[in-house]
């Protein structure tokens, strides 16, 4: 079993993962830009009940379901939890090892920036990928 370890950069906020990911995916939704502040949110789906998590998070909903979660002290981006579904994604950014990170697609690539070519051969959806429940 592969181990996720992370946190947000001034090291206050801690998490640790206790099981295999559901999926480990890229985003490239307008929304994912915004709140990352970046061109795509590369993120670690698991359980909610698999991951521990330290220290003092801000929390903000971005839609009505989907909540994002940054450090209280520095503002780093950690996560996003869709406690609905019992999930959140881990940002890959906030990972101690990101080598461990191994994406398996490409999602709302309708919405990527246009100067970012991808090359890598993973499947891409321009919209949702094909729902699993969660």
């Amino acid at each position: 079993m592969i181990t996720f370890k992370g946190g947000c950069l001034c090291q206050a906020v801690r998490y640790e993962t206790t099981a295999e990911p559901l999926n480990q995916r890229v985003c490239h939704c307008h929304e994912c830009q915004k709140a990352i502040g970046a061109a795509f949110n590369a993120r670690v789906l698991m359980r909610i009940d698999d991951v521990s998590i330290t220290g003092s998070i801000n929390t903000y909903y971005s839609s009505e379901t989907l909540e994002r979660g940054s450090c209280s002290h520095c503002g780093s981006s950690v996560f996003s939890r869709r406690a609905s579904a019992g999930v959140i994604g881990l940002t890959v950014g906030s990972m101690d090892d990101s080598t461990l990170f191994k994406p398996d697609m490409h999602f709302w690539v309708s919405s990527k920036q246009p100067w970012l070519e991808l090359t890598d051969g993973l499947p891409q959806h321009l919209e949702a990928p094909p729902s699993k429940g969660y």
